[in-house]
């Protein structure tokens, strides 16, 4: 059964070690996906829910609106992503003399656990008719890296600052949207 208290103090205890070993400690959790539902609740909104901020960690409860699409950034700090309903596919991308391409993806689904670099360039989508959920794990504060974070514009992959405001603003209208076209 999953408990949120212990989850957190198992990954501050492992953060120390990088991310293999908290990829261990959510790789357990996510293997039991109703037993996370039933400690933090149904997805009722999509949203970024964070469950520990720290400048070493932060563990955050993702709720991916249905169809949902988030675009290309970085983080500047390791990251683990456990999913445990839903989907979440993962675009990555790269440096390039034009800006950034993608030169790889990943699917993931309910029990599946995937680890990214510090340097990592990623954009996320839920693929399916119905909320993703996600345990990502970060080894630093993700609301307020000691680096200047980059998101990249969907259509014209521009760099731009990250903005943690529009980011969740995002999560708020890709529900809406949903919401809207389903009534």
């Amino acid at each position: 059964m999953f408990d949120k208290e212990r989850f957190i103090h198992d990954c501050t205890q492992a953060v120390a070690e990088g991310p293999a070993a908290v990829r261990e400690i959510v790789a357990e959790a996510v293997s039991d996906g109703p037993s996370i539902i039933a400690a933090l609740g149904a997805p009722a909104h999509a949203g970024i829910n964070a469950l520990l901020r720290s400048p070493e960690l932060t563990i955050i409860n993702f709720v991916w609106a249905p169809c949902m699409s988030l675009m290309p950034h970085n983080h500047w700090m390791f990251s683990v992503v456990g999913i445990y309903a839903g989907r979440e596919d993962n675009v990555f991308w790269r440096r390039s003399p034009q800006g950034i391409e993608a030169f790889g993806a990943t699917s993931l689904g309910e029990g599946d656990v995937t680890a990214l670099e510090r340097d990592a360039i990623h954009s996320v989508l839920n693929p399916i008719g119905k909320m993703s959920c996600a345990i990502h794990v970060y080894g630093g504060d993700f609301f307020a890296p000691p680096q200047q974070r980059s998101m990249w514009d969907h259509e014209t992959l521009v760099e731009e600052p990250w903005e943690v405001e529009k980011v969740k603003a995002l999560f708020d209208q890709a529900e809406s949207r949903f919401n809207a076209w389903h009534a």
